[in-house]
C-alpha cells in the first residue's frame, strides 16, 4: 500500500492570506484565477477541509506573484 501525500500544515492558513490580501471575495478570486471551479471549493481550501489540485494551486500562485515554495514551505511566510 502506498503512503498518502504529506500536506503542508499551513496550506490552507496560506491560500486565505492570499484572498484577503487580494481583497477578495471568494466568488471573485475564482473568476479571476479562471479555473473551473465552484466558488465554494475555496471555503473547504481555507479551512483545511480539502486540499486544491495542481492547477488551482497554479493558479492561486499566478494571482498571487508568489512561488511555490513560499506556498507549500511551512518555514516560509508569503511574501505579499
Amino acid at each position: 500500500m502506498g503512503h498518502a501525500r504529506r500536506r503542508p500544515k499551513r496550506l490552507a492558513e496560506k491560500l486565505k492570506e492570499i484572498r484577503i490580501h487580494l481583497g477578495l471575495s471568494q466568488a471573485e478570486l475564482v473568476r479571476r484565477m479562471g479555473v473551473d471551479i465552484h466558488y465554494t471549493n475555496v471555503s473547504k481550501y481555507e479551512s483545511d477541509k480539502n486540499e486544491p489540485d495542481l492547477m488551482v494551486l497554479h493558479a492561486y500562485l499566478r494571482l498571487a506573484d508568489v512561488t511555490f515554495t513560499e506556498i507549500v514551505d511551512d518555514k516560509m511566510d508569503l511574501m505579499l
